[in-house]
Parts: C-alpha cells; sequence; structure tokens
C-alpha cells in the first residue's frame, strides 16, 4: 500500500510541476454539441466541445473532444488545441503584419490588420482565436459555411499564411529595411 501511495504522491508532484512550467494559458469554449450514438437498447448521448487555446502573445491552437459528460469534454478538446498550437507573428504585438485570407471546406475567413484603437471586430469562433491569439485590433469577416468546425480550420489557414517581414527578408536574402522599402515605393508611383 506504501508503493502505491508514494507513486500517486509523485504523479501528484509530477502534474503540479507541468502546471507550473506551462505558461499562463487562455481558454475559449467555442461550442457544445450534444450528440447520440444509435445502439440496440436506443441512444446513448454524449457531447462534442471544440476549445480554443492561446497564450495572448501570438500562439494558439484549437481542438475537439468527445466524452459523455461536459466537463471531460472539454478536458480533451483542451488536451488537443494544446498539442496543436501554432506561432503567429504579430505586428507590434496587437494586429497581423498584412492582410490574410483562409480556406476550408465551404469556408473563407478573410483577416485584415487594422490601425490601434480599432478593436477585435469579428464573430464567433473567429473572435475567440484572436482573443486568445492577443490580437487586439483586426476586423474579420466570414464569409460561406456558419459551421464552428470549418470557420476555426479557415481562419487557422489564414493565420498560418502570415508572414513577418523579417522572415519574408530572411527567405528572399534581403534587408527588411529594402522589403518595405518597396512598399513605400510603390506606393508613391501609383499615386
Amino acid at each position: 500500500m506504501a508503493k502505491a501511495e508514494r507513486r500517486e504522491r509523485r504523479g501528484d508532484r509530477d502534474r503540479e510541476r507541468e502546471r507550473s512550467a506551462e505558461p499562463e494559458l487562455i481558454e475559449k469554449l467555442v461550442g457544445i454539441n450534444r450528440v447520440a450514438k444509435v445502439v440496440k437498447g436506443g441512444k446513448r448521448f454524449g457531447f462534442a466541445a471544440i476549445v480554443v487555446v492561446g497564450d495572448g502573445k501570438g500562439r494558439v491552437g484549437h481542438g475537439s473532444g468527445k466524452a459523455r459528460e461536459v466537463p471531460e469534454a472539454i478536458r480533451k478538446a483542451t488536451e488537443h488545441a494544446k498539442r496543436q498550437m501554432i506561432r503567429v507573428p504579430l505586428r507590434e504585438g496587437r494586429t497581423l503584419h498584412h492582410d490574410v485570407v483562409g480556406h476550408y471546406g465551404a469556408g473563407n475567413v478573410v483577416m485584415r490588420a487594422a490601425d490601434a484603437g480599432t478593436g477585435i471586430i469579428a464573430g464567433g469562433p473567429v473572435r475567440a482565436i484572436c482573443e486568445a491569439l492577443g490580437i487586439h485590433d483586426v476586423v474579420a469577416k466570414s464569409v460561406g459555411t456558419s459551421n464552428p468546425h470549418n470557420m476555426i480550420k479557415a481562419a487557422f489557414d489564414a493565420l498560418s499564411r502570415s508572414n513577418s517581414p523579417r522572415s519574408v527578408a530572411a527567405r528572399r536574402g534581403k534587408k527588411v529595411s529594402e522589403i518595405i522599402g518597396k512598399r513605400g515605393a510603390d506606393a508613391e508611383v501609383r499615386e
């Protein structure tokens, strides 16, 4: 009995250490559905949850989980989201560097960089993603499906296409000032 008790205490310590090492994450519950499995004796009800998790500093992930009880479904979805986190470059820690468009199934999400003070102009799951990501100023539009799963995947497709000027410059073998300077020169020529 003593061995089992020590093993249990050791497990508690390890879990506590994992919690303290992990940065504070923002968890947003996007939706819960009651699902039914038809069996010989009738229907077995369960719950499916979809969650968005972010650190508020440029990392975000999404996950889904199913279980017989709501809290267990949310826990599974949160664990799934933590494993699937991606990093998104942010300008000044508040908005995107450039406009992006993402597609998934029948869902299209357009996300546009915005000036300081604009706030998050987005609805539903896309708003939850922006809040968890740490974006303070963005204008987003969802076109097509209103299915939260497809909207989230389309938004993640858009965010994965986002690049910082530094990464573009490194890829092209140029300096950041050359990349940004060209954009300013092109604007002058058009006017």
